[in-house]
């Protein structure tokens, strides 16, 4: 059975048997979650010291802790681990997590029922397989996601935008488009990750759950050292990507642009660099995306280019462009 907490005189202990092996132990602590992670691991130790017939008894807990053991993210983990708690890991079927994700988010859309639960109840299963503990969940299907159109800033955007908005957050906007960074990432930024002779930014903990190395272009480390500050702390000097809701939206009134999100600088880096020839893999690099295919499921439309056929005649991608009536007339 499944280790069990209890409290004994204010402290928490844990007892119970893991694979054949009775254990009973105290976890030092007066705090039950503490508690009943710490029983958890304990539980996963066991899994890992006797492998005979783990999947029996591994339950998603124990699972858990292995996968935040391993230095993973613990992102959106929180209601997963809530739900399933003590549920055994090979009871967990895929029809069983898609029925769990509308149960823990009834109001929410397809998109964030497989990101908030889909992706980490299957992400701490399959780091279990890994260690040999239980089967892989090969394909679970996703819910079907609208495709809706995604609206691009482009630089032309930018340029306007920065020159109607306090420097700090012209500033941002620039950061923001070519370097292809999270709003949320870009807010945190701190000068001591700024490195202008290397022309490079580290951007901590993106929503992949790694460190992501940003290239800075001329003309934003110009902008950026042109700002006034002491260079400590956070670069542009925003507390959160809600902090700057009010000055964005005053900022595209008085420059008289169309109304776009921070998030579409993100949008603008991807479907530019494409347009501009550079390959999805390249892109997906550059941006901090998880996948090529994510970046060519997202953005393949900034691809779709019927005059790159010109490229088969060779010289004719030097030429510049003729009517069809002045390309008739050549043939005689």
């Amino acid at each position: 059975m499944p280790l069990v907490v209890y409290n004994r005189n204010g402290i928490y202990w844990y007892r119970g048997t893991v694979a054949g092996r009775r254990i009973h132990e105290s976890t030092r602590t007066t705090d039950k979650k503490t508690a009943e992670r710490i029983a958890n691991r304990a539980e996963a130790r066991e899994f890992k010291r006797d492998l005979d017939g783990p999947a029996s008894i591994l339950t998603f807990g124990a699972a858990a802790a292995l996968y935040l053991d391993a230095g993973r993210s613990d992102r959106f983990l929180k209601e997963v681990l809530d739900h399933w708690k003590n549920t055994l890991v090979k009871d967990i079927t895929p029809g069983a997590i898609k029925l769990a994700a509308i149960k823990v988010y009834p109001k929410a859309g397809p998109a964030t029922r497989n990101r908030q639960f889909i992706t980490p109840t299957v992400a701490v299963i399959n780091h279990a397989a890994t260690l040999e503990l239980c089967t892989a969940l090969m394909k679970v299907d996703r819910f079907q996601v609208p495709k809706k159109r995604r609206d691009e800033a482009d630089w032309k955007w930018v340029e306007a935008f920065a020159k109607h908005a306090p420097k700090n957050l012209g500033a941002l906007a620039m950061f923001g488009f070519v370097t292809g960074s999270r709003i949320s990432n870009i807010t945190s930024l701190e000068w001591s990750a700024v490195d202008f002779e290397r022309r490079e930014a580290v951007l901590w903990r993106t929503k992949n759950g790694h460190d992501h190395v940003a290239h800075l272009p001329p003309a934003l480390i110009v902008a950026m050292a042109n700002l006034e500050t002491d260079r400590k702390g956070k670069v542009f000097g925003y507390s959160s990507r809600h902090s700057i809701k009010s000055a964005w939206n005053a900022s595209i009134k008085r420059a008289k642009i169309r109304p776009l999100t921070p998030h579409s600088l993100r949008h603008g880096f991807a479907t530019g660099l494409l347009r501009a020839g550079v390959d999805p893999v390249t892109v997906a690099w550059l941006g901090g995306w998880e996948s090529a295919q994510l970046v060519v499921e997202t953005y393949g439309h900034a691809m779709k280019d019927r005059t790159v056929t010109n490229r088969l005649a060779g010289p004719l991608l030097h030429q510049q462009p003729e009517s069809a009536s002045e390309l008739l007339m050549k043939t005689g």
